[in-house]
């Protein structure tokens, strides 16, 4: 009798010590689960909002109405390192370029046409891929059409201009840093995001 009641005693003894190792457990798991996940979005949107949906390559085809620029800081068929990245991969590619162009850039958010997540601060479309644009630039906060695809579900929809800056933009050709895939005729990469090669 004395046996049985000691048995028993262990036995409830072991289940409950096993029982508040498994929570304790669960309890390492999950955030080591949510670190997993995170880093997963991260690696997916690579720090630079989500471009999953992004045609990098283009057809080379250019906007009507778009004027080449007279003497650009880098000419086309130069080489020059790209400084600052969209999306993964860009940052410190050689790129070759492919043409240069005087126009007001703007950074846009918008709601993809396709139901996709929001896009905040996308970089980058042009002055000439607003549906029927006004002949003078667009002011942060205002509304416009988009016609350009460079992403999925971008073209036709309504975005609001988030950054509006005359410069030089350029269409280049480069090899991403962390696949090796080469990407030609990207739009677009604005002069303050090359640096001349040394």
């Amino acid at each position: 009798m004395k046996k049985r009641k000691l048995l028993g005693a262990l036995t409830m003894a072991a289940a409950i010590i096993l029982s508040g190792c498994a929570a304790v457990e669960n309890e390492v798991e999950a955030p080591n689960t949510n670190q997993a996940n995170n880093a997963e979005e991260e690696s997916h949107d690579g720090g630079h909002g989500d471009h999953s949906g992004m045609d990098m390559s283009g057809s080379g085809e250019v906007p009507e109405g778009l004027k080449e620029k007279e003497n650009p800081t880098f000419e086309v068929g130069s080489t020059a390192t790209i400084t600052d990245a969209h999306m993964p991969g860009m940052e410190g590619a050689e790129a070759t370029i492919v043409g240069a162009y005087e126009t007001t850039v703007y950074s846009i958010s918008y709601d993809p046409t396709d139901g996709g997540d929001r896009v905040e601060d996308h970089k980058w479309i042009i002055h000439e891929e607003v549906k029927d644009a006004h002949e003078e630039p667009y002011q942060v906060g205002d509304e416009v059409e988009v016609d350009a695809d460079h992403m999925e579900g971008m073209q036709g929809a309504t975005a609001t201009i988030d950054s509006a800056e005359e410069t030089t933009v350029y269409m280049v050709d480069f090899t991403l840093t962390d696949s090796g895939k080469e990407v030609t005729n990207h739009k677009w990469v604005t002069e303050s995001e090359l640096s001349k090669e040394e």
